[in-house]
């Protein structure tokens, strides 16, 4: 039992280490003909990362940003009660809130990756002629993944 509370521990750790690297990191999308990337913050072209963002729907990368913000907020919420309720939760009992907590940031992941998925992701929107998913991107979907896993797995684990 301690080994497996031990693995879910540490996959919920790398999901909030991944999700902060894919939100902050500019590389959602990678060009294949010069060497540039677009993020949620900024374009980078030949290493020099400038302030504006030449996407079109301003209001939907407004609502990717808050909803990848939010589901590090709702993961490093859900790891702290996690370890509070480790520590103070009776045998026997489950963990419900931290569960709980984990699926609402899992709720966040699919909204937010959905998002630029659909308005951005397809090569149409970007200023790329020719592009390809960047590791930013990718992470999130990963992110997406591993929070549903530890959401469940808060829900179904008791404490013994």
């Amino acid at each position: 039992m301690l080994v497996l509370l031990a693995a879910i521990f540490v996959i919920h750790i790398a999901t909030c280490v991944m999700l902060f690297v894919s939100t902050i990191a500019n590389v959602w999308v990678v060009s294949d003909t010069i060497n540039a990337s677009v993020g949620l913050w900024r374009n980078c072209t030949g290493g020099d990362c400038g302030g504006g963002l030449s996407y079109g729907h301003e209001d939907a990368l407004k609502a990717v940003q808050a909803f990848m913000i939010l589901s590090i907020i709702f993961s490093v919420i859900s790891l702290i009660i996690f370890v509070f309720q480790l520590f103070t939760m009776e045998k026997g009992n489950r963990f419900f809130l931290s569960g709980a907590t984990m699926l609402v940031c899992w709720l966040c992941v699919l909204i937010g990756a959905s998002i630029y998925t659909h308005r951005y992701a397809n090569g149409d929107s970007n200023s790329f002629e020719r592009s390809h998913h960047g590791y930013s991107f990718i992470l999130a979907w990963i992110c997406f993944c591993f929070s549903f896993v530890v959401g469940v797995l808060y829900l179904v684990l008791r404490k013994k």
